[in-house]
């Protein structure tokens, strides 16, 4: 490991999109997966407590910082074999969408501008506009840090649900190095348009495909209007993107969730619902947001809710973590106390929780 590569007492918020939290005892930038599996063995081998760092999208870093060793995995490599793709984990996910795009392939041109690296996709099973990662990776190459070897995990054994894998369940375990994705050559054309406000965007049905790069654009254009698309003057792009995951809910807790709905707001205001499988039923945590009365711009202090989008929880410039996490509750408990429904978090929180 190069010394280059290390800062002692290094400050980790400006490599998060939140810009919050305090600085680690040791930054290691790793730019080669030999050294990401370097860099990983001598904290291990010290046992030393480790925070891995991709593009930051999807953290809270508490005030106090990191005690530890943060890895920033900064590897590039963008490989397409016909419709193969094979993205090292430290590649820009947003410019890898837009390559594939120019290429002609469809798979993932709904997750343009999707902030943070091609590693973290797997982990949190990325998705948006009706598509999501699990569907076109084909394998994970990851250091297992258990068995101290580098291991090649299949697409169908990565353990994909909604907005999670194996890799978030155990997240200790396994460093993602490479992602190899399976697209489509549809001709230029997206693949089928599943998510209702894309294809009224595009003037098209569910089911249609459009021209790739058109696709790509109306789901850019779409998250700038929401303020998910990173933007540093416009404080509204501060933020982790969608802070709370989409509420599932069993057939029990929907139903008394519909009677408190009927409750609060009358018998005829019908939530969003969305079948989950196996009798589950999932409903939208902006909705539930904006309902329970936290609408957009909500807050007094320097971390608000966004003025675009009630999802997003927003840093405004001058907001500690601790100043984040106190909306962040607010937004939760209030939920809870209007529709009985509890809200949880999708960034992954360092050393603190909600």
């Amino acid at each position: 490991m190069q010394e280059r590569h290390v800062e002692h007492n290094a400050p980790l918020a400006p490599l998060t999109t939140f810009r919050l939290g305090g600085p680690a005892t040791r930054l290691v930038t790793a730019t080669t997966d030999e050294e990401v599996i370097a860099a990983v063995r001598a904290a291990d081998e010290a046992g030393t407590p480790l925070l891995i760092i991709g593009g930051g999208s999807n953290l809270v870093i508490g005030d106090k910082g990191f005690e530890g060793t943060a890895l920033r995995i900064a590897t590039s490599g963008f490989s397409l074999d016909g419709t193969s793709l094979e993205l090292a984990a430290g590649e820009n996910w947003s410019d890898a969408v837009a390559r594939t795009v120019e290429a002609g392939l469809a798979g993932v041109e709904c997750l343009a501008g999707i902030p943070g690296s091609a590693g973290a996709t797997p982990i949190q099973n990325v998705g948006a506009y009706g598509q999501e990662v699990a569907t076109t990776i084909t394998e994970v190459v990851a250091y297992d840090r258990r068995a101290g070897e580098t291991v090649t995990i299949p697409g169908e054994e990565c353990g994909f649900s909604y907005r999670h894998s194996r890799f978030k369940a155990d997240p200790d375990r396994f460093v993602v190095l490479r992602v190899r994705f399976a697209l489509e050559d549809a001709g230029g054309l997206s693949a089928p348009l599943k998510y209702p406000e894309t294809a009224r965007a595009l003037g098209v049905e569910a089911g249609d495909r459009v021209p790739a790069a058109i696709a790509r654009k109306t789901v850019l254009a779409l998250r700038a209007g929401k303020g998910m698309v990173l933007d540093a003057a416009d404080h509204d792009t501060w933020s982790a993107g969608s802070f709370f995951t989409n509420p599932i809910l069993t057939e029990a807790e929907h139903a008394a969730f519909l009677q408190r709905v009927q409750d609060r707001l009358g018998p005829d205001v019908a939530p969003p619902a969305f079948p989950a499988g196996d009798g589950l039923v999932k409903t939208s945590a902006a909705w539930l947001i904006d309902r329970a009365g936290f609408t957009k711009g909500y807050g007094s202090g320097p971390a608000r809710i966004s003025t675009k989008h009630t999802l997003a929880l927003t840093n405004r410039g001058a907001a500690t973590t601790e100043d984040l996490l106190a909306l962040a509750r607010e937004v939760r408990d209030g939920v809870h106390a209007a529709f009985g429904v509890t809200l949880v978090n999708e960034p992954v929180t360092v050393g603190v929780s909600l």
